[in-house]
């Protein structure tokens, strides 16, 4: 076994325990103890560390650590020169990417990005706000938020610039989107140095396709039938399927296996239709990982 350690940032606080559980899909269990910032995790040849994701880059980037899980935004707020390994789809509520949006109270005059014009807006993201601004022309008061930042319209600030994923907070504050200013994913960054060293990169590579499998699987399921060789063609036209679905030939000559992957939502209604097809000894099996 290498004596090499992998340096690598979990995300703290919202992002914490998806996180862990994308990585126990994987197949790398990692348990969490009360007061400290050091996972540990099943793997001799990785080191855990939790770090706020909005700080992850800069970490990573100098160095501190090898790699670090962390949003698409983060990375850009902090201008990190990293490497991104990979996108990682999946979030604190769902799979989707979240939105940063530029925010104001309903009944508010401003349309517009133009109106903001020497406002006050607050958010998290000064950097990623301020240079959005800019790129339309526009100069207004930036202000960093330290939470709480949808109650903060109209008396402390004009507009604000928050993250979504659903919108519900932001109706529940009587707030309205103007603009979009980001959509931004997880990602698996490495530190540029790290990732030139041959052990690092495979190591990260590694990783990044158990994780990526495991994405790739949420929502399939697999089906295993059998079927009459005269069957076959007007069983096949009814399986939308990810890739063309294995056929195998059985010891009775007139009767083959198929086997395939469809979406889970899709079972309820191919089953019926696949069984008045010819198709018997129908089974659902569910899939951990999916490897290309």
């Amino acid at each position: 076994m290498s004596e090499k350690r992998l340096k690598l940032g979990i995300p703290a606080g919202s992002l914490q325990d998806a996180t862990a559980q994308l990585f126990r899909k994987a197949g790398y269990n990692i348990t969490f103890t009360s007061r400290s910032y050091y996972p540990t995790i099943d793997d001799p040849e990785i080191e855990c560390l939790l770090i706020r994701a909005q700080e992850m880059a800069r970490y990573v980037e100098n160095g501190i650590l090898d790699a670090g899980i962390t949003g698409h935004d983060w990375v850009k707020e902090n201008d990190a020169n990293v490497h991104e390994v990979c996108e990682l789809v999946f979030s604190k509520v769902s799979r989707r990417p979240v939105r940063w949006v530029l925010c104001v109270p309903e009944d508010s005059p401003i349309q517009t990005v133009k109106d903001l014009q020497g406002k006050r807006i607050a958010t998290e993201a000064v950097g990623l706000t301020t240079k959005y601004l800019a790129s339309h022309g526009v100069t207004a008061d930036v202000e960093f938020s330290w939470g709480a930042t949808e109650v903060k319209p109209p008396r402390l600030a004009d507009a604000i610039v928050e993250v979504t994923e659903t919108g519900s907070s932001l109706r529940a504050n009587n707030l309205r989107i103007i603009a979009e200013v980001l959509q931004s994913t997880t990602r698996l960054i490495a530190n540029k140095s790290a990732w030139q060293d041959p052990w690092t990169k495979t190591k990260l590579d590694n990783i990044s396709m158990m994780l990526q499998a495991c994405l790739a699987a949420e929502g399939k399921v697999g089906l295993m039938m059998n079927i009459r060789r005269s069957d076959l063609d007007t069983v096949l036209a009814q399986l939308p399927a990810l890739q063309q679905p294995t056929v195998s030939s059985l010891s009775d000559p007139d009767w083959v296996a198929v086997n395939t992957i469809l979406d889970e939502s899709v079972v309820r209604r191919i089953v019926p239709a696949l069984r008045s097809a010819g198709a018997r000894g129908i089974v659902e099996y569910q899939i951990s990982k999916i490897i290309d």
